[in-house]
């Protein structure tokens, strides 16, 4: 039997999808990929995929895309982990750096810059180690994942690009949502669904067997306070507000 074919972000927000996955019934039937958000972008447009965890502004390139699940990586209020760090703040700051692991989050920060903060700035790609390299003077950057764990504290401006979008409309974000690029089985979405289910209840087991990998980090409190997992109906109210204002900026490039 064919396998299915899954694509997942490999950071800690993450983790209790990918714990439910691989303790699950249908782990079997599953081609399991951890990627970063950009990868699985590509793999879902270029059908190296057939189900992955897309960032929202991902689902704009696919020909083709169905919601197969409930569950999103989102926040309601701060995410801790998507963010725009600086050593000046945000009045001065003059050119913002890219993420390049990052699609919904960079587009975010476009449409804050634009919408919320009214601010005109440059926009820059970046490659591997630019946090540590390149943000300084009046030169910030977008960052995302668990490298935010590593530089917290660093700098003197870090601004929760969650929180910020809370400020400004009220409502919650969602950063990634669980797509296919084609009709999937009612069969394997509904355990797929399952399996999900069981890593969301499973966050004690999985604090218990990570947190020896992320030192000086409380990711109970992380998955407690910042991660918020269910696509309800504020998410998708929030999900289709930045789609909708996103949709009016002007076309950029994004890694």
């Amino acid at each position: 039997m064919e396998k299915t074919r899954i694509s997942i972000v490999s950071y800690l927000n993450s983790k209790p999808f990918l714990y439910g996955i691989q303790h699950s019934d249908i782990l079997s039937e599953l081609e399991l990929s951890p990627d970063i958000p950009s990868r699985v972008v590509a793999k879902l447009t270029y059908n190296l995929a057939d189900i992955g965890l897309i960032p929202v502004a991902g689902l704009r390139g696919l020909d083709e895309y169905h919601i197969v699940s409930n569950y999103c990586i989102g926040a309601v209020g701060k995410v801790k982990t998507v963010v725009l760090v600086s050593e000046a703040p945000l009045e001065e700051v003059k050119e913002i750096l890219m993420d390049y692991q990052s699609r919904s989050s960079v587009l975010l920060a476009k449409v804050l810059a634009k919408f919320y903060w009214k601010k005109e700035v440059n926009w820059e790609n970046t490659c591997a180690d630019f946090h540590n390299k390149s943000i300084k003077g009046t030169t910030a950057g977008v960052l995302i994942g668990d490298r935010v764990f590593d530089v917290e504290g660093r700098y003197a401006y870090c601004y929760d690009l969650s929180e910020e979008w809370q400020k400004f409309t009220g409502l919650p974000f969602v950063f990634a949502v669980w797509a296919s690029n084609k009709k999937i089985s009612k069969k394997v979405e509904a355990g797929f669904n399952t399996a999900l289910e069981l890593g969301v209840n499973s966050i004690a087991e999985i604090v218990k067997f990570e947190q020896e990998n992320y030192p000086g980090v409380d990711i109970e409190a992380y998955f407690r306070d910042n991660i918020s997992f269910n696509l309800d109906v504020e998410k998708q109210k929030g999900m289709k507000k930045f789609l909708e204002l996103a949709q009016k900026l002007e076309p950029v490039a994004l890694t």
